[in-house]
């Protein structure tokens, strides 16, 4: 089954699927994956969706800071990083912190993180995955700078670049794309389309037709894929990477969904949209048409799917308990790390903090 590859505007307006109809009722092309692959990308689904439900609530409670809500981008997530290899490298925006769970890092280090601890902040060599970037759209110029050093090192390694719609209209997302074309560097650029930047629609971002098309002025192939289907989003990415690796140069990937929940708390989207297309994206989300799929095959029953929930919210419960128990992380960190050498506005920030702790014996 191939993915067609539009280069030029408005070509290719049909969602990329394989689970046929939203129920999955229809899946014309089941053998993308096999069975125990198929069931393997369900679990990792289920482990991320447990995550992003369970750290709302240690949120809720002040027990973690900020937390990037990614119900129902799941498909994206596990379909994009099932489809690279060990060797490949992902770069991921705020809300794809938890991509590490799916290299097998411990939901501790990615809760720990959010407590500010360093023990959350993560080797990128050692899980090949880059550090978060907070500013929109920064991390695809790192993206595509890295991606070109590896192929002139003569390394076939491909880097998949998560960002969302909001980050299409950065001046550095058009960078990293132009970058990346004009050297042929192996880059995925994995847009998650969810048709809000926090409480701005995709209509008044952009003129475009459909955010695929900004990839044509740069010389780049797109494909538009439906988001919550985890198998098209896989073999999307399966065949853009197999391209990227034999030299073909980066590929865009539009994953088109809708943001069903909140931005991220205290983000409330009942001030600024209707409710109606979330209610009807909440029906027809990811996991449930995975799981849809996978009993209507028979690989699925309601004792293997309850196991792997109960699995999931055990391993996370213990994650908080264990971030929690870490020592206070000393708040000078903040400053180290982040320029080569500390400018004199932070030397003088320093100062003042070392100066109040020991005033008032803050740890």
């Amino acid at each position: 089954m191939k993915c067609e590859w539009a280069l030029r505007r408005g070509d290719s307006p049909e969602l990329f699927r394989v689970l046929g109809t939203p129920d999955a009722s229809n899946v014309p092309h089941a053998d993308v994956a096999d069975n125990s692959h198929a069931l393997m990308m369900y679990r990792q689904m289920v482990a991320l969706r447990v995550l992003d439900e369970r750290a709302l609530v240690y949120h809720r409670h002040g027990r973690i800071g900020t937390w990037a809500i990614s119900w129902g981008h799941e498909a994206i997530h596990v379909g994009v990083m099932a489809a690279l290899r060990d060797t490949d490298w992902a770069f991921p925006s705020y809300r794809e912190n938890k991509l590490c769970l799916l290299r097998g890092m411990s939901p501790e280090a990615i809760l720990a993180g959010c407590r500010g601890q360093p023990e959350g902040f993560w080797n990128p060599h050692e899980w090949r995955v880059g550090s978060i970037c907070i500013p929109v759209a920064s991390h695809v110029p790192h993206a595509a700078g890295f991606a070109w050093g590896e192929k002139l090192q003569g390394r076939d390694t491909v880097a998949a670049v998560f960002f969302g719609d909001g980050a299409t209209s950065e001046g550095e997302f058009h960078e990293g794309a132009n970058f990346a074309a004009v050297t042929r560097a192996p880059v995925l650029l994995v847009c998650t389309n969810n048709q809000w930047a926090i409480s701005t629609p995709v209509s008044r971002q952009t003129r475009a037709m459909y955010l695929a098309d900004k990839a044509v002025g740069y010389g780049i192939p797109s494909v538009r894929v439906d988001g919550n289907d985890v198998l098209a989003v896989y073999e999307a990415t399966r065949q853009g990477a197999e391209r990227a690796r034999d030299g073909g140069g980066p590929v865009f990937i539009e994953c088109v969904i809708y943001r069903a929940q909140a931005h991220a708390f205290p983000d409330d989207p009942s001030a600024y949209r209707d409710d109606v297309e979330a209610e009807k994206a909440r029906r027809e989300e990811c996991l449930g048409q995975m799981e849809t799929y996978l009993r209507a095959r028979g690989l699925l029953s309601d004792e293997q799917a309850a196991l792997y929930r109960s699995e999931a919210l055990a391993s996370v419960a213990a994650g908080i308990v264990k971030a929690e128990a870490l020592p206070t992380a000393d708040p000078e960190l903040i400053f180290q790390h982040v320029l080569e050498e500390q400018t004199p506005a932070m030397r003088s920030d320093m100062e003042r903090l070392r100066a109040v702790r020991t005033r008032y014996g803050s740890p």
